[in-house]
């Protein structure tokens, strides 16, 4: 029943097409014997007669002319082409011909197709018994087939005059016996397989195919898309079912790989390809954001494709030796896992078509699927046996293709850009957050140090300051010489208490800078000089240009934070003598320059300090620069902040 309402729905599909399903008949009446002729003779098709028989019963050509001479044989109605449909029996092609020329010639039968097994018997003027004069099987590459030709070739000769009646034999079990087939001499046979590729445009289509898969995986590197590896996946799927549909994988792989798509099948390709497919059209109409649901039978549909697929190449050398019911029964659900993918497509795409916001991405993808689809709607009707039409070369299916991948491109291609779009407006408002969330990070710590320098200067300065005093009072004087031991530590204490007063003050100051409407940068920077060297060890020489004032406040500001970074690094850890600084204004950047003589440091490590990590922060915060020059004798960083 199921077959019944495939070919029902694909001769609707053909009728649409404006295609006859009746197969025209050639012009004449069949022929007895066919006449061969060098280097081109008539076509096999008006004299050949066929026969079918159960896989189950023994190959032999003698019980094959007994159902001949019984009338069982019938002359096919298909031009070029063995077209049964699907078909699961054993299939004899009986053919009288005779070498008209005054030559002895050589000859090919050839199909060009996949079959499982073939062979071809002769029986020559006065002999009883057919012969067999050749056999092969697809399931070897070409350079292992006795006529190394992506057909499967048989050669005969015939003397001049001669006539011979042939038997080929061929069996097929994959369904869908759709076989061109022809007999020539060997010249021409081998000059035509010479030029096949470019007569039938193979070079330049295989090679849009792969430029544009390669293409895809470009698109793919920039922006991890995964449409594009869909893409991909579907290109090289359909591109090796058309290339073992014309048998150029026989030519160009190798024995493994050769075998292993084989082992997959051809037409499952075919289905891999349609989910794929379906994979593409989704994300590329973003089914998944307002339909989920349809979304979620769409990867279902893919998945039970996938896993046919695994199932069917598991059990079809099984099925094809043992148990014919059940090829049949996986050649019959192949064809409705297609049917079904298909229908999905077209149901999903007309329902978005019909919502108002991706109803453009909708039409745009009913344009190309629908070039891939008419295409693939011939080429489907020939392999089920329901027409013999090929308008175009080398098949409808090859240039559904090409076009459907000509504007698929361009879609892709301008998805690309419209996502590129994106992320710039995504990067520059996450800049613009960003740059926002540091202004306000920056003034909370500006606050911060601001409240710190002054709980510093204004409650813990005076209090040193008054201990201080204290301590050089008269009664604490007078009890402290009371001894050596009390006097000597009465000095420490004080050295301590002096040098425990400035270190706050300097602390003070370099975290809170004079204000901006008293001093300026190069003030601020000159007294914290001017501190630092209250200590004696290192000297600080401060360098500024004159015209600092009129820098934004925020660089004022990062400058002075650098500054005063940079100057407790070199103080407080590179043990140098000498340190100076410089400040100097260029025309669109503030140069910030500090060198010591100090000791330096070789381990990279040590530049992921607190202290330079904060000074790298500051300068990346506005878009700065910073260079570090550090060697055992010495050490220069350079900041460049822009103005």
């Amino acid at each position: 029943m199921w077959q019944r309402l495939l070919i029902v729905f694909l001769m609707g599909i053909q009728l649409a097409l404006g295609q006859s399903v009746k197969a025209a008949s050639p012009a004449g009446e069949v022929r007895d014997t066919l006449l061969l002729k060098d280097p081109k003779g008539p076509h096999i098709s008006e004299a050949y007669r066929y026969y079918t028989e159960p896989f189950t019963t023994s190959p032999d050509p003698e019980q094959a002319e007994a159902q001949w001479r019984a009338g069982k044989f019938r002359p096919g109605p298909w031009h070029k082409t063995l077209n049964l449909g699907l078909l699961h029996e054993r299939v004899w092609m009986r053919l009288t011909v005779r070498n008209t020329e005054a030559q002895r010639l050589r000859y090919f039968w050839s199909i060009f197709n996949f079959t499982d097994s073939a062979a071809l018997y002769c029986r020559r003027q006065g002999e009883a018994c057919f012969t067999q004069l050749a056999t092969s099987t697809s399931w070897v590459p070409a350079s292992e087939r006795p006529i190394q030709a992506r057909s499967l070739s048989f050669p005969f000769t015939l003397e001049p005059g001669e006539t011979a009646t042939l038997f080929l034999r061929i069996d097929l079990h994959a369904g869908a016996l759709y076989l061109p087939t022809y007999i020539e001499t060997a010249e021409h046979f081998l000059a035509w397989e010479m030029t096949f590729p470019f007569e039938r445009h193979w070079v330049w289509l295989l090679g849009f195919y792969m430029s544009s898969a390669l293409f895809s995986l470009v698109l793919f590197t920039f922006l991890r898309d995964r449409i594009y590896l869909w893409y991909v996946a579907y290109v090289a799927c359909v591109s090796i079912f058309l290339m073992m549909e014309d048998g150029l994988d026989a030519l160009l792989l190798p024995r493994s790989p050769y075998q292993l798509i084989w082992a997959v099948g051809q037409f499952n390709f075919m289905v891999l390809a349609a989910a794929a497919g379906i994979r593409v059209m989704q994300l590329f109409v973003r089914l998944r954001n307002d339909w989920p649901g349809l979304y979620r039978v769409g990867n279902w549909l893919t998945g039970l494709a996938v896993v046919f697929v695994v199932i069917y190449a598991a059990l079809f050398p099984w099925a094809a030796r043992h148990h014919f019911a059940l090829l049949q029964i996986l050649n019959t659900t192949r064809e409705l896992v297609l049917l079904c993918l298909f229908g999905y497509s077209w149901i999903t795409l007309l329902t978005v078509a019909r919502s108002k916001h991706r109803r453009q991405l909708a039409a745009y993808y009913i344009l190309t699927y629908l070039l891939f689809f008419i295409g693939f709607a011939i080429f489907w009707s020939n392999h089920l046996g329901l027409s013999s039409f090929n308008p175009i070369y080398p098949n409808p299916l090859a240039w559904g293709l090409f076009f459907e991948l000509l504007v698929l491109s361009a879609l892709l291609t301008g998805r690309f850009r419209h996502t590129l779009r994106q992320i710039a407006r995504l990067r520059e408002r996450q800049l613009r957050q960003r740059n926002a969330l540091g202004a306000r990070l920056i003034a909370a710590q500006e606050e911060e140090r601001t409240q710190l320098a002054r709980e510093l200067h204004d409650a813990l300065g005076p209090n040193l300051a008054a201990l201080h005093l204290a301590w050089q009072g008269p009664a604490v004087q007078k009890a402290i010489t009371s001894s050596p031991e009390a006097a000597a530590a009465g000095r420490q204490t004080e050295l301590l208490l002096r040098h425990l007063r400035d270190e706050v003050r300097t602390y003070s100051h370099a975290l809170l800078p004079a204000e901006r409407g008293q001093d300026s940068l190069a003030e601020s920077v000159a007294s914290l000089g001017e501190l630092l060297n209250l200590y004696g060890n290192p000297k600080v020489q401060v360098h500024c240009d004159d015209d600092l004032d009129h820098l934004p406040p925020v660089v004022q500001q990062a400058a002075y934070r650098i500054v005063a970074e940079l100057l407790n690094n070199a103080v407080r850890h590179a043990r140098a003598t000498e340190v100076e600084v410089h400040l100097q204004r260029q025309p669109t950047v503030l140069e910030i320059r500090v060198e010591d003589n100090g000791r330096g440091f070789t381990q990279p490590t040590q530049q992921t300090g607190i202290g330079l990590r904060g000074v790298r922060a500051r300068t990346e915060y506005l878009h700065g620069q910073m260079t570090i020059d550090s060697s055992p004798q010495g050490t220069r960083i350079v900041v460049l902040l822009p103005c």
